[in-house]
């Protein structure tokens, strides 16, 4: 009979928006034993836990990195803090998961990844939206080449608030888009360079308001939309394909996602006149629609599971360090054409 692999130790780092949730979610798995809550603010971490818990409560990162039996820590600071935390982790010989964004700036993120590269620790990005049953389906109906080649994506996601001080609406929501684009798209489909639009309509001093659009390879283009400003809450992604569009829209737990066979398709008319060819090839396509019935599943909970098995497999994790690096390619390229005016910028990928 096989033993039951002991479950790995983990801290986690942070006990501020995101760090609860992660604390529960690895509290929750079989496959982690939560060893140490870490925060500056010990009072706020031990609130966090319970009056009962047996999770240790500590201000002091280096006490965490010395625990022999914390195999693995799990950053949920500001993103500032992210890359100088993740390197000492690593250097302590423990694998690191942080929460989006990997790091402040890409420059900063690629030295992460280079590092847990050379060591052989894994490193895994936190892009929980990746871990939600909607987008596997969009991802496995992508790669498994249901929809064609990709034509079109069109992403929103845009609410009321919350205005940030430290960061434009770019790099508050954004992120989510770009690494679930990241994760859905072909390794061949990457963005090639990106233009982007924003606005400050109320004098907040960052960008409120702001449209990305992004080149990839063969013509298509992705459109991303983030907005605090709009009074109402809209999560949707929608990937036309050369067979098949399929739309995910957050906000409709009944319907999440729906694949139409519905489009446009070009028809052989070579023995036309050149004047009327072009008419004549185009033709519509006005199928039915399917929508797949999803597992209910916590994107969080999927996440650490993933995690520990990218470490216990040897493997790159689905989220790993350099699809966070080119998020941060992404974010870092789109601020620059917002200074130009929407210059259009190209993105590492299509240098």
């Amino acid at each position: 009979m096989t033993r039951q692999l002991d479950p790995l130790g983990v801290a986690v780092i942070g006990a501020g928006y995101w760090g609860p949730n992660l604390t529960r979610n690895f509290q929750a798995s079989a496959r982690w034993h939560l060893r140490w809550l870490c925060d500056l603010d010990v009072a706020r971490a031990q609130q966090v836990l319970g009056r009962y818990s047996t999770v240790q409560t500590t201000s002091d990162f280096a006490a965490v990195l010395a625990d022999p039996d914390v195999h693995a820590v799990a950053i949920a600071t500001p993103a500032a803090t992210h890359a100088e935390l993740a390197l000492q982790a690593l250097e302590a010989g423990k694998h690191v998961l942080v929460e989006k964004p990997l790091a402040a700036s890409y420059a900063d993120a690629e030295r992460v990844v280079k590092r847990a590269d050379e060591l052989g620790l894994t490193l895994m990005c936190d892009h929980t939206f990746c871990y939600t049953s909607a987008v596997s389906e969009l991802r496995n109906l992508v790669r498994s080449g249901d929809l064609g080649d990709v034509q079109f994506v069109d992403s929103v996601r845009i609410n009321l608030g919350l205005v940030q001080r430290d960061v434009d609406v770019l790099w508050d929501l954004a992120p989510h888009d770009l690494s679930i684009l990241d994760y859905v798209l072909a390794d061949g489909c990457r963005p090639l360079a990106v233009a982007a639009h924003g606005s400050d309509p109320i004098g907040a001093g960052v960008a409120c308001v702001a449209y990305l659009t992004l080149q990839l390879p063969g013509g298509a283009l992705a459109h991303v939309h983030v907005n605090w400003l709009s009074p109402t809450k809209v999560r949707s992604f929608l990937l036309g394909g050369s067979k098949r569009t399929v739309l995910w829209d957050d906000m409709n737990p009944m319907q999440r996602v729906t694949v139409f066979d519905r489009g446009v398709d070009l028809t052989a008319a070579e023995d036309l006149d050149p004047e009327d060819r072009r008419a004549a090839r185009i033709s519509y396509r006005s199928g039915g629609l399917v929508a797949p019935a999803l597992p209910e599943k916590e994107a969080l909970r999927a996440m650490v599971e993933e995690f520990a098995g990218a470490i216990r497999e040897k493997r790159a994790p689905l989220t790993d360090g350099h699809a966070g690096l080119r998020v941060l390619d992404i974010l870092e390229a789109a601020s620059r054409s917002l200074e130009y005016q929407g210059a259009v910028v190209p993105l590492r990928a299509g240098r």
